[in-house]
C-alpha cells in the first residue's frame, strides 16, 4: 500500500492567515511554513497559478520543511489554457500562449522556478487543472500530448473541469489517455447538483501518484464568490464517504506511491480543520 499525505491547497491564504489558526509567534513567511509541515505532510502551492514560481522561494521551501514534507505546485495559468494577465509574464512578453517564443520561454521560467523542489526530492506532483471549457476531443487531446513531452520527468496531475470527461461513456477512454502519458488523474469532490459538476470518481492512471482534491460542496461553485464558492465546513460523516475510496487508491498506486489529499475549501480555517479531520479518520488507531 502507497502512503497516504493529508493537506490543504495553500498556508498563505489570507482567510487562513486572518482566521487565528496560526499562533502568536509563527505568523511570519517562515513561522507560517514551519508550523503547517509540523502538522501536514504535502501543501498545493496555488501561487504559482497566478505567477511564475521562483527559485528563492522554492529554496527557502525546502529549507523550511522537514524531510519528506513534499510540494504540489500548481502550473501557471498561461499553461493550462486560462487568461493571464500581460504583467504575470516574463517582462517584455504579451500573455499570449500562442506565441511559441513566449511559450518556450514561459516553460523554462516555470521549470527554473520549481527546480530546487525536484532536485531536492521535494516536488509532490505538478497540478495541471484545465478550465471548464477544456473540453474531450482532438484538440484537447493534442494538448495534453504536448504537456506530457514538456514535463516527462515530473510527477503530474490533472484535474478537469469539464464533466464530460468522467461521464460514463467516456471515463474508460479518459483514463487510458493519461495513462499513456503516466499522468495522475485528480478525483474531486464538490456539490453534485449542478451541471457543471464533475463526478467524484476515482481512477488510478499513474503507478506512483493519485490526487484528490475536496472543494466544498457550496452550489455557488463557478458563479459566486471566491468565499461563496468554497464555503463548506465538511461533517466528518462527508469526509467518512471517502476513506475507503482513499485506502482503495493506496492499495492501487503501489507500495512507493502516494496519494495526496488535499482541501480546497479554503474559506478561514475550514480546509485546516477539514484535512485534521481527515488525517485522524485514516489513522491506523480509527481502524483498530
Amino acid at each position: 500500500m502507497g502512503g497516504v499525505l493529508v493537506g490543504t491547497c495553500s498556508w498563505t491564504d489570507r482567510a487562513l492567515v486572518g482566521s487565528g489558526w496560526y499562533p502568536a509567534g509563527r505568523r511570519d513567511a517562515e513561522g507560517r511554513l514551519r508550523y503547517y509541515a509540523e502538522r501536514f505532510g504535502v501543501v498545493e502551492v496555488d501561487a504559482s497559478y497566478y505567477a511564475l514560481p521562483s527559485e528563492r522561494n522554492s529554496r527557502l521551501w525546502v529549507e523550511r520543511t522537514p524531510d519528506g514534507f513534499v510540494f504540489d505546485v500548481k502550473a501557471f495559468s498561461l499553461l493550462t489554457g486560462h487568461p493571464t494577465r500581460d504583467a504575470a509574464v516574463p517582462a517584455g512578453l504579451p500573455a499570449d500562449a500562442g506565441d511559441p517564443a513566449v511559450l518556450d520561454e514561459v516553460w523554462d521560467r516555470f521549470r527554473a522556478g520549481i527546480e530546487p523542489l525536484r532536485a531536492a526530492g521535494r516536488l509532490g506532483s505538478v497540478l495541471f487543472q484545465f478550465p471548464p471549457w477544456f473540453r474531450p476531443g482532438t484538440r484537447a487531446e493534442k494538448f495534453l500530448e504536448q504537456c506530457a513531452v514538456r514535463t516527462a520527468g515530473w510527477p503530474v496531475a490533472v484535474e478537469f473541469r469539464h464533466p464530460d470527461w468522467w461521464r460514463a461513456e467516456r471515463a474508460e477512454a479518459t483514463g487510458a489517455l493519461l495513462s499513456g502519458y503516466g499522468l495522475a488523474a485528480v478525483a474531486v469532490d464538490m456539490a453534485q447538483t449542478l451541471p457543471s459538476s464533475v463526478p467524484p470518481v476515482t481512477p488510478v492512471t499513474s503507478p506512483r501518484l493519485s490526487v484528490v482534491r475536496f472543494h466544498g460542496r457550496s452550489s455557488a461553485w463557478g458563479t459566486g464568490s471566491k468565499e461563496d464558492r468554497f464555503r463548506h465546513d465538511y461533517r466528518p460523516a462527508e469526509l467518512r464517504e471517502w476513506v475507503p475510496r482513499v485506502r482503495a487508491l493506496a492499495e492501487r498506486v503501489g507500495p512507493r506511491g502516494q496519494v495526496h489529499v488535499l482541501f480546497n475549501n479554503c474559506c478561514g480555517d475550514a480546509a485546516v480543520r477539514a484535512a485534521e479531520t481527515m488525517a485522524g479518520l485514516l489513522s491506523p488507531e480509527e481502524t483498530s
